[in-house]
């Protein structure tokens, strides 16, 4: 992974709560409205981030294709659910191949309980235990961003590549 990442823009910095899935998935959507070069994503499995449906594909979509050094890294405990249940978000990985990486992590950190995105050193959504709904999402918050983006790559270190294009059994 390259060590890209906007500077602080003169944007307001924002700071909001959330404790339902419609407003974590508002979170989610907002994230992917903020301009970006690499998005890092934290979850037991993306079940959550609605990862097959059209409009989330799309955003993900629209954000490799706007620029060719855009990258998408994620993690995850377990990768049955995008392997069987995510044939768009496998579709879009067999397109951007060079783009979005799908990693498991080790067995030594599977207990992690938390869930997060980050898009560079900006904007990140995150929920302390995963499954609950209940988080916080920052725009323009270098200082919380930079710290989840720190924690992301000890998480990245601790993982292995798990999911390709060609998983058999799609």
């Amino acid at each position: 992974m390259t060590d890209a990442g906007n500077a602080q823009t003169d944007s307001p910095q924002e700071y909001f709560r959330f404790d339902t899935e419609a407003d974590f998935q508002m979170a989610v959507d907002k994230l992917f409205q903020q301009p970006g070069r690499e998005l890092r994503v934290f979850d037991s499995n993306l079940s959550v981030l609605k990862l097959n449906s059209p409009a989330r594909i799309d955003q993900l979509r629209e954000f490799l294709a706007a620029n060719r050094a855009n990258r998408a890294y994620m993690v995850v405990h377990d990768t049955d659910h995008v392997t069987r249940h995510c044939p768009r978000l496998m579709n879009l990985l067999s397109r951007y191949n060079h783009a979005l990486q799908i990693n498991r992590t080790s067995d030594e950190i599977r207990e992690l309980q938390d869930s997060f995105m980050v898009l560079d050193r900006n904007h990140y959504v995150r929920r302390p235990v995963a499954r609950f709904f209940r988080g916080a999402a920052g725009i323009n918050d270098e200082g919380e961003a930079l710290v989840m983006r720190s924690r992301f790559q000890e998480i990245w270190n601790a993982s292995y590549p798990a999911v390709s294009s060609t998983t058999p059994g799609l």
